[in-house]
């Protein structure tokens, strides 16, 4: 039986059915990415004078993945467009390179993740912070038994505001060393992961949502690059279709980056 408007326009919308559907489905993507962009600004406005985090990701990785998903951006219209004209070997190129540039993305994405997770901050029994990056625990650190000892990176401050912009002129001016720091004069001690506070919270989970979009994105352009390449010898209009919806779904993940990019790594 052959399914309808697989490749010619349906009179009611004037698409194809795969992007008719794509098209609603991007639509429930807007709402979901705009509730959490939403949840950001009021977490933002409601946050407590100076204790909204300044300065706390890397605005040159980040600039490295927005370079990277702007290339993929164009790679992966070239590849449609490879397919539009029938040209099979330019569209397996282009859409490699597109799977390359969502791999490096992710790795970099990965590595200031882990970062976050090797970065401490731990408050001290006489009222001041020690915030830097995990060196090494001794053999017995124990937290709860006051046993053993750990040492960081970084630099210890008087108040816990100083933590929270890391670009201004003092915390530039900070000198920063290895620090060793019993546990016995430790009060509290937790990376920077999810939990620590609610820019942590939020940047997790909208860095991570969008993350979770692009190894998505990556598997399906990866389908129809290896196997999925197969339509192309019986049904190549069709395959290009394929090829145009996976698109829009990849711009769509490159626009939010758009806007996430700004809000989370230069505010």
């Amino acid at each position: 039986m052959e399914i309808p408007y697989t490749t010619e326009h349906r009179p009611d919308t004037g698409l194809y059915n795969a992007k008719l559907g794509v098209w609603l489905f991007l639509a429930s993507e807007v709402m979901l990415f705009g509730g959490l962009f939403s949840a950001y600004v009021l977490l933002r406005v409601g946050a407590e004078p100076g204790m909204w985090p300044h300065g706390w990701l890397n605005v040159t990785l980040g600039s490295i993945n927005t370079l990277l998903l702007a290339l993929s951006a164009i790679t992966t219209l070239l590849a449609w467009a490879a397919c539009k004209v029938r040209d099979f070997g330019k569209f397996k190129i282009f859409h490699a390179c597109t799977m390359i540039l969502a791999i490096a993305f992710l790795g970099i994405k990965s590595y200031e993740y882990r970062d976050k997770f090797l970065h401490y901050e731990i408050a001290l029994n006489n009222g001041t912070f020690a915030d830097g990056h995990l060196v090494e625990k001794s053999a017995d650190f124990d937290l709860a038994n006051k046993t053993g000892a750990v040492t960081l990176h970084g630099h210890i401050v008087e108040d816990r505001k100083e933590l929270m912009d890391l670009r201004s002129p003092e915390a530039q001016k900070a000198e920063h060393k290895e620090l060793v720091i019993p546990a016995a004069d430790i009060k509290k001690m937790q990376n920077y992961g999810p939990w620590h506070n609610t820019f942590t919270a939020i940047y997790f989970t909208m860095s991570g949502l969008h993350a979770l979009h692009i190894l998505g994105g990556t598997l399906v352009i990866f389908y129809l690059w290896g196997p999925g390449s197969r339509m192309y010898k019986t049904d190549p209009e069709r395959f290009t279709n394929r090829i145009e919806v996976s698109g829009l779904f990849w711009h769509f993940v490159d626009l939010v980056w758009i806007f996430l990019f700004p809000v989370m790594y230069l505010t």
